[in-house]
């Protein structure tokens, strides 16, 4: 696995830390993205049918049945990243059990989407009360959390929905405390099993005591 430049660049930004570090995927982690995707693609003539958990060959005009081809898909995706402020809430939760972790923890969020998107999220995360760092990788996640966590061996844990993340920071911290988040079982029966040693966690009222236990802190409030 290698380091994208430009994440590599954003996390130097960063000052040097050494508390524990929770590193948190953006969509379906804290902004809703697969309960309200289908609304933004149902304005332009598509629905998602989701057969795989994969977003290309699951979205289909509604008018010729036919599957959008991966250009159309990425075109899609584009659209909705660019407009996010006008369709993704905040996952419920997720602001107070965020705060609930004071300033014992050091949180970062890491989002896999084009790096041109960066400026539009981090306004609409901020705009929602959300002012933790974000940075954005167009590559896996594992180089990425490793990076962070710098020359230390300070608790580390990794919240995200799609499992090759979990994978990927696993093979790059392996002592990292990863979590998979996904509430609907229909969606998480598309998947395979978790490796051992990861958690599934259904909502931020189940991840947050969880998340603290593991980084050995106290919650606030």
């Amino acid at each position: 696995m290698s380091d994208d430049p430009e994440t590599a660049r954003q996390i130097a930004e960063l000052s040097s830390d050494d508390r524990p570090l929770l590193v948190l995927d953006v969509d379906d982690v804290l902004l809703e993205f697969l309960r309200v995707f289908p609304n933004f693609l149902d304005q332009r003539g598509f629905e998602l049918k989701l057969r795989t958990f994969r977003l290309t060959g699951n979205i289909i005009d509604k008018v010729t049945g036919e599957e959008a081809d991966a250009a159309r898909v990425t075109d899609l995706i584009d659209g909705f990243f660019g407009g996010q402020a006008d369709w993704q809430p905040l996952t419920e939760g997720a602001a107070d059990a965020l705060a609930s972790f004071g300033s014992d923890v050091e949180i970062v969020l890491l989002t896999a989407m084009p790096h041109r998107h960066r400026n539009t999220r981090r306004a609409h995360l901020e705009a929602l009360g959300l002012t933790y760092p974000l940075l954005t990788t167009e590559a896996p996640k594992g180089p990425a959390v490793r990076r962070l966590r710098g020359e230390t061996n300070r608790p580390v844990a990794f919240v995200d929905d799609i499992p090759h993340n979990l994978v990927s920071v696993r093979r790059a911290v392996p002592d990292a405390h990863v979590f998979h988040m996904m509430g609907d079982p229909d969606v998480r029966a598309m998947l395979d099993p978790l490796e051992n040693g990861m958690h599934h966690v259904v909502s931020w009222a189940d991840a947050a005591p969880r998340i603290a236990e593991v980084l050995g802190i106290q919650r606030v409030g």
